[in-house]
């Protein structure tokens, strides 16, 4: 098994039979000790949160796989906290896909002028290139097509693919009585195929989520919400 990347909330290796495998940590992204998964620092460290953002990823990616959706999810193992993936390209040094449902982070803090935060947006969908040096500046289709990074098709089926997602997301939570207000996503491409393929995870980590009072679940307590675990 060999080591491929040591990122900020999981660690990538390369199995022998040439699959992907993710070692999911207990450190999440923010700022000052606080959580904030548009961050682009750890922020802090939490017991159990590896295993709570790898039993959610799994529960979705097994959703998204009775759907006929393409991801890169083979299998997961709760015990070592390990997801087996395929091997993925990445859009360039890598893009975050954000879908949003309400005016909340960074979209309120740059148009605040323009909008109340928590206000609609009817699945907004906009790009960001990951780049913490540069803050994960969002990029416009044009942009993408200009840089050779995601081709303007590729662009829109890469948008269909968001609002699907966040959707199907969006639905298993409000059976919860739960509000997906935002969700990041990221994509590539399946080395075997060059299909284009929802990669990463999908888990509190990358999505604000409320309740009924309009009240922030953080991760842990989503997970539990989600699986009906006593709090």
């Amino acid at each position: 098994m060999e080591l491929i990347y040591e990122g900020k909330t999981k660690d990538v290796y390369r199995l022998d039979d040439g699959t992907i495998q993710l070692k999911f940590k207990d450190d999440v992204t923010g700022e000052d000790g606080v959580f904030d998964p548009g961050a682009n620092t750890v922020g802090l460290t939490v017991e159990g949160a590896g295993k709570s953002g790898l039993r959610m990823t799994t529960y979705f990616f097994e959703k998204l796989q009775q759907k006929n959706i393409p991801t890169h999810y083979i299998e997961s193992n709760l015990e070592d906290v390990t997801m087996t993936v395929k091997d993925a390209q990445m859009f360039g040094n890598g893009l975050e896909v954000i879908c949003r449902f309400r005016a909340v982070g960074s979209f309120y803090r740059r148009y605040g002028a323009y909008c109340e935060e928590g206000q609609a947006l009817d699945g907004f969908v906009e790009v960001t290139i990951k780049d913490d040096e540069r803050g994960d500046p969002p990029i416009s289709k044009d942009a993408l097509a200009a840089l050779n990074i995601v081709t303007k098709e590729e662009y829109v089926q890469l948008k269909q693919l968001t609002k699907q997602i966040s959707e199907i997301v969006k639905i298993e939570l409000a059976q919860k009585n739960l509000q997906l207000y935002d969700i990041k996503l990221e994509f590539g491409r399946d080395k075997a195929t060059n299909e284009m393929i929802l990669i990463d995870e999908i888990s509190g980590g990358n999505m604000r989520v409320y309740d009924e009072n309009g009240d922030y679940i953080e991760p842990l307590k989503l997970e539990k919400r989600l699986f009906n675990d006593s709090l």
